[in-house]
């Protein structure tokens, strides 16, 4: 009697549990019909058990390379490698500052330190989360900025806005100088350690009297993160002397720097200022600005700040600056539909709706609010090709050493248009009309927006 009560107990507590939302025996049965189990149906999930998807719905009718040829291109000398790191941003805007410097000095396959940069980033990063802890040591800990920087109290990824504080207040040294190291091009067991290291500080500093002093605690936390980091990445020089040689291989000069001196002589222009950030996000109004709380490098630097445009607008500006030989800094989800081998990013490079029997109907505004689709890397856009001056493809010199397209990624202009998220543009390639939105007051986006992860 007992057993027969529990199972009738059972029984209803299923059906009860089915009536508010769950799923019960004749809706199973409903559902299972989805699977037939066809010859078809068989021959399909033996194949995916012996190959990975993305090798069975390669598109076989796109396995040709595509055309190489650009109406218009910015030749760049020598590839990049950020190896097992999210640092494409650091990356990215120093093969930009590269091409103008080797091209004003007549230089050689020159290159920046990225590891020189990147030390400073991760120092102030640490001081941002400390400082941004102290100043919200008021609020619950399950209050939503507080649970993000205890999340996020550091990482290597980064923004454009970032290179352009970094290098402003800390200058740049060539790759000789600093080179990089192992925890530099393979950042997780370093940053792991660093991470918990600061959330442990953070405790610390919510924790603390309200009479102590939190800014003399932060300064000793700092030293220990300068430590691991110079241990870990090597310590950055103050001084150096270096030879400049032009692309011949003949001495030019031989001079003693500091990074700020040697940024001056080399790049020797405004970063700050020099440079308009673009996004397409349709998502959002056209025609606005946005930035982005604690989407900054430091505490007293500056946020990610861009005007949101359609992409007509953004294609005009990319066009005029490769026309005028100047690189841009570029992001975009760069997973989607990559063939990694042949270095090309196109909507026809796979077919997973033939493949499992579905469909895919979301645009690029559906994919962002429901975070399927974001900037996740940043390149250096270098080509684009036009017919009839409407583009065709494009072309963004990569930082994953010589993979792909003779490390670049090709990219078919309807991809661009689903994918495409940043552009940095020169000023002298904006239109006064899009300059003058930058008078008005922007709007602040929370730190946790979907569209607005650091690129890796």
């Amino acid at each position: 009697m007992k057993k027969i009560l529990f199972i009738a107990t059972a029984l209803l507590s299923i059906s009860a549990f089915a009536q508010k939302g769950g799923l019960d025996e004749a809706t199973l049965s409903e559902i299972r019909k989805g699977y037939e189990g066809t010859a078809t149906d068989k021959a399909l999930r033996n194949a995916m058990n012996a190959a990975p998807l993305a090798v069975l719905a390669h598109n076989f009718e796109r396995v040709a390379m595509i055309d190489t040829h650009f109406s218009d291109e910015i030749k760049t000398k020598g590839r990049t490698d950020q190896k097992s790191s999210g640092r494409c941003w650091l990356f990215t805007g120093l093969n930009i500052l590269r091409e103008s410097t080797i091209e004003r000095f007549n230089l050689g396959a020159f290159k920046f330190s990225q590891n020189y940069c990147f030390f400073y980033d991760q120092l102030e990063k640490a001081n941002l989360f400390l400082q941004a802890v102290i100043d919200t040591r008021d609020k619950s800990f399950d209050d939503r900025t507080v649970d993000w920087l205890f999340a996020h109290p550091i990482s290597d990824g980064g923004t454009f806005t970032g290179v352009a504080d970094i290098i402003s207040k800390y200058g740049v040294v060539p790759a000789e100088i600093f080179p990089e190291s192992l925890s530099a091009t393979s950042t997780s067991a370093y940053r792991g350690q660093l991470a918990t290291l600061l959330r442990q500080d953070g405790l610390a500093l919510r924790d603390a009297p309200k009479k102590a002093d939190l800014q003399k605690m932060k300064v000793e936390m700092l030293k220990e993160i300068y430590r691991v980091l110079a241990l870990t990445l090597g310590e950055p020089p103050t001084e150096f002397e270096w030879t400049c040689r032009d692309a011949k291989g003949k001495i030019i000069s031989t001079k003693t720097y500091t990074p700020l001196s040697f940024y001056e002589e080399f790049v020797g222009f405004d970063l700050q200022n020099n440079y308009i950030m673009l996004m397409n996000d349709p998502a959002r109004e056209y025609g606005k600005v946005y930035e982005i709380e604690y989407d900054r490098h430091s505490y007293d630097g500056h946020n990610w700040l861009y005007i949101n445009l359609p992409l007509d607008d953004i294609k005009k500006m990319a066009i005029a600056s490769i026309k005028g030989g100047d690189p841009l800094y570029f992001s975009c989800d760069v997973g989607k539909f990559l063939d990694r081998k042949r270095g090309i990013c196109d909507l026809k490079n796979f077919d997973y709706e033939s493949l499992l029997g579905v469909k895919y109907t979301m645009d690029k505004k559906q994919r962002i609010l429901t975070h399927a689709s974001a900037s996740t890397h940043a390149m250096t856009l270098i080509a684009v090709d036009l017919k009839d001056g409407v583009p065709q493809k494009w072309m963004v010199e990569n930082s994953w050493g010589d993979t792909g397209y003779k490390g670049s990624i090709i990219m078919t202009d309807e991809w661009f248009d689903e994918y495409m998220f940043r552009l940095v543009v020169e000023k002298k390639y904006v239109p006064a009309e899009i300059q003058a939105l930058l008078k008005q007051k922007p709007t602040m986006l929370p730190a946790w927006d979907p569209m607005f992860l650091p690129e890796e």
